[in-house]
C-alpha cells in the first residue's frame, strides 16, 4: 500500500458498465507527514474519503480485493482513511489536530 493525499475528482461519464456507480478521486503521493511528493494518479474510492484527506490505495490486482472493486477493471484503489501516522517515536500526521486548527494542510 502506499500513502497519498487526496487533490481531487475525476468525473468520466462514458465508462465501462462495470465502473457505473464508482467515485474517482485524484490522489497525490505523499511523504509520512503528508507533504505532497508528486506522481499524482487516479483512484476508486471504496471508503468513501475526501478531497485533502490523507489515504491508503493499493495498486494492481491488490486493488480489486475490496467489496466495491471485486470483479472490476481498475487499478488502484482508496482502501482507508488515515488518522495518524507515527514513525521513529514521532508524531508525523494527526487528522484530528489538523481538524482542530483548521489547517488544510499537514501539522
Amino acid at each position: 500500500m502506499r500513502l497519498a493525499k487526496v487533490v481531487g475528482t475525476l468525473v468520466a461519464t462514458r465508462k465501462d458498465p462495470k465502473l457505473e456507480g464508482v467515485k474517482f478521486l485524484v490522489v497525490e503521493d505523499t511523504d509520512l507527514s503528508g507533504q505532497g511528493q508528486g506522481g499524482q494518479l487516479v483512484a476508486v474510492d471504496a471508503v468513501g474519503a475526501g478531497e485533502g484527506e490523507l489515504v491508503l490505495y493499493a495498486q494492481g490486482s491488490s486493488a480489486r480485493q475490496t467489496v466495491l472493486t471485486d470483479g472490476r477493471p481498475v487499478d488502484c484503489t482508496i482502501m482507508a482513511i488515515v488518522d495518524l501516522v507515527e514513525s521513529d517515536g514521532r508524531l508525523r500526521y494527526d487528522k484530528a489536530a489538523k481538524l482542530r486548527s483548521g489547517r488544510s494542510d499537514p501539522p
